[in-house]
């Protein structure tokens, strides 16, 4: 047990009980504050001068600084029970992240930040999946910034060094006609592409379902992202109708892993299809979606879903380690030997390093 463990473990666990997210963040903050302290025992009353930490949380660090199993956390384990340290372990377990955003699109900061964030709270790995060139509004990459962008990943890696990889991608739109919106031989080159609707989000069922079939069936397709559309806070907007056992079978079909996406807002898919996509043995990416670097926590509420619906880390390619991760984005499965998808192959798939 350290500061940083302990604090993030008991975030996690409010979180599985349904705490205000404020109390869940004041706990994030707090690990934040304490991740580049030495090793060593730290004085609770040091702990309360670091910036986000008030005296709960500076109990905490001090008690786990030496070692100890902190009494907040101690008494939350004891009243959530083993389903939640399940759900731990699925967190813990988290390797990277593959939709985030920058500020090459509608994110609020730059690349590297983002990337060195993702670093910070343990991953291997993250994929930058700004949007494409029809999401206006969201300052979608045209085919000319995404190979500007290439480069500058690139640039980016050589700058972290060794331990963690930004690796290339995009969240592409899915058209009307279910193709996807940006060049062929660009996709070809990234290493991972999340493929979602943002536009006629209310088109009848058969037309929506046709579209998200060919979505999840496309070989450029890795990860279908927030499939339903959903949005659950403030005005709110419903889920699109589409018939979910038809769209998750193309996904199983295309070994296309269905999100959980993490964002408050969206929480996507519902529970309901959640459950229905676990059972026709879909693969899942648990993912933030984050627009900025605090919002990367986020994924620890996918990994509590996931735990819920009864998925191991098997399932879950956020739990991956990059060579698994891009040898099935290249076509590959644990189980099979290595067929790359029609268009790509696993050389020359990533330009960042």
């Amino acid at each position: 047990m350290d500061p940083v463990e302990a604090l993030r473990r008991i975030a996690f666990l409010l979180e599985w009980s349904g705490a205000s997210p404020y109390r869940v963040r004041a706990f994030h903050t707090a690990a934040g504050a304490v991740r580049d302290l030495p090793p060593g025992p730290i004085d609770a009353a040091l702990a309360r001068r670091l910036p986000g930490v008030g005296p709960v949380t500076a109990e905490v660090i001090a008690q786990a600084s030496v070692g100890e199993v902190p009494a907040y956390l101690a008494r939350l384990e004891a009243q959530t029970g083993p389903a939640a340290r399940v759900g731990w372990g699925l967190a813990a377990a988290g390797a990277g992240d593959c939709h985030l955003h920058s500020d090459w699109s509608d994110g609020g900061s730059p690349i590297e930040e983002m990337a060195e964030a993702a670093r910070a709270l343990g991953h291997s790995w993250a994929v930058l999946t700004d949007h494409s060139p029809r999401l206006a509004i969201a300052h979608g990459l045209s085919p000319e910034r995404l190979r500007r962008q290439l480069e500058e990943v690139s640039t980016v890696n050589a700058r972290l060094g060794p331990g963690f990889q930004l690796l290339t991608g995009i969240e592409c739109d899915i058209l009307q006609d279910g193709s996807l919106d940006q060049e062929e031989d660009l996709l070809a080159r990234l290493d991972v592409v999340v493929a979602s609707v943002h536009s006629k989000l209310r088109s009848e069922p058969g037309p929506m379902t046709a579209r998200l079939v060919a979505a999840a069936r496309n070989p450029h397709t890795d990860v279908l992202g927030h499939c339903t559309g959903r949005i659950i806070t403030g005005r709110g907007r419903p889920q699109s109708p589409f018939d979910a056992e038809a769209v998750f079978a193309a996904c199983v079909e295309g070994s296309t892993a269905v999100e959980i996406n993490c964002r408050p807002e969206r929480r996507d898919p519902p529970d309901d299809l959640l459950l229905l996509a676990a059972e026709a043995g879909c693969l899942f990416a648990v993912d933030t979606d984050a627009h900025a670097p605090e919002q990367l926590h986020w994924q620890s509420t996918g990994y509590a879903r996931a735990a819920r619906a009864g998925l191991g880390p098997d399932r879950l390619v956020t739990t991956w380690p990059i060579g698994r991760l891009l040898s099935w984005t290249a076509g590959r499965t644990a189980a099979e030997p290595a067929t790359a998808r029609p268009g790509r192959t696993p050389a020359g798939r990533s330009t960042s390093g």
